[in-house]
């Protein structure tokens, strides 16, 4: 048994290119005391990879030239020479884009199979819904009588952000690319309306759908749309900044909001949003979305594409709108 690896080539310019990335089959290296060795099923597609491949430090350093592409996974253990973890047991972690992951367990979730779908935990449990999650409830402090406005509305954060304010009760206008999926935000996760910033004039249209102004904005994508809803705020509105996709590709070169002070008129504040900070509340998130699951109150959209040698053209796709919801590689 060998390992396929997908490592690093060359940063790319601006769009992602399959000559930036290097497929390669390696020996599997032999486990040092208290490593693991997983055979990764799934692989998280997310809109970070972008930033990571940028010469930039964030949140997190850059993955380096030759380095094995970062991704959070799912698998199952192998081999172990680690007391607490046995062969079998299901797994979430940082495992990177390759076939077998062996080294430390750092940062390992122990997945229970029997309590929900182990892949949900690279999505709708996992990062992409515990950013809709805390970003909505904390960052966001929704509030009694919000109206809530949702960019990348069918995409793998929005669409749990769009389903928990109606659940929460409030009024809800997503935002999200083509009559297809703005039909899906409305029927499907029950959005009030939704905008097609493909053909629709913005700006406008959150005028007319927002005359009382928009009081909490969870923004996904950044750019020309945030500015549109820079120009609509209600007094005390709050703006949630989950991501920035529309400018991952021109990372150096980001489009900065021209009306930003329209937050002093209204007395707005502009938040980042990091999952890290409420790593201690992450158990009781996922239980509370588990009971909205197991009531059909949640739906967890995933869309599934296959084959590690396949990882370039899969990321793209996030940047040119062709998922439906989570986005995930299948090994």
């Amino acid at each position: 048994m060998r390992n396929t690896t997908i490592r690093l080539a060359n940063r790319p310019a601006r769009e992602i290119e399959n000559h930036n990335f290097i497929v390669a089959h390696e020996p599997i290296p032999p486990l040092q005391e208290g490593e693991i060795s997983v055979a990764v099923e799934y692989i998280s597609i997310d809109p970070a990879m972008r930033t990571w491949l940028a010469d930039i430090v964030s949140y997190m350093p850059p993955v380096m030239p030759g380095e094995v592409m970062r991704a959070g996974g799912l698998g199952k253990v192998i081999a172990s020479s680690n007391p607490a973890y046995a062969i079998g047991d299901v797994l979430q972690g940082p495992f990177g884009v390759q076939t077998i992951y062996t080294g430390p367990p750092l940062r390992i979730t122990t997945i229970d199979p029997d309590f929900a779908a182990p892949r949900h935990y690279l999505g709708g449990l996992g990062g992409t819904g515990l950013a809709a999650y805390f970003g909505l409830l904390k960052v966001g402090a929704l509030t009694s009588g919000d109206t809530v406005v949702v960019s990348a509305a069918a995409g793998a954060v929005g669409h749990v952000v769009v389903q928990m304010a109606k659940l929460k009760g409030h009024r809800v206008i997503g935002i999200a690319g083509g009559a297809a999926k703005c039909a899906r935000v409305i029927a499907q996760y029950g959005a009030d309306a939704c905008i097609d910033y493909k053909h629709d004039p913005v700006a406008a249209k959150l005028r007319a759908l927002c005359p009382g102004g928009i009081d909490l904005y969870f923004d996904n994508v950044g750019g020309t749309v945030l500015e549109a809803v820079l120009d609509t705020l209600a007094m005390n509105a709050r703006i949630v900044i989950s991501g920035a996709i529309s400018e991952y590709n021109n990372i150096e070169r980001v489009h900065a909001p021209r009306n930003y002070l329209n937050l002093i008129g209204k007395g707005a504040r502009m938040h980042g949003l990091l999952n890290m900070h409420w790593v201690s509340e992450y158990e009781s998130a996922r239980l509370e979305m588990i009971t909205w699951m197991r009531n059909g109150q949640l739906i967890l959209d995933e869309h599934i594409e296959e084959g590690i040698e396949n990882f370039p053209t899969v990321l793209r796709m996030l940047f040119e709108g062709r998922n439906q919801g989570k986005l995930l590689l299948k090994v």
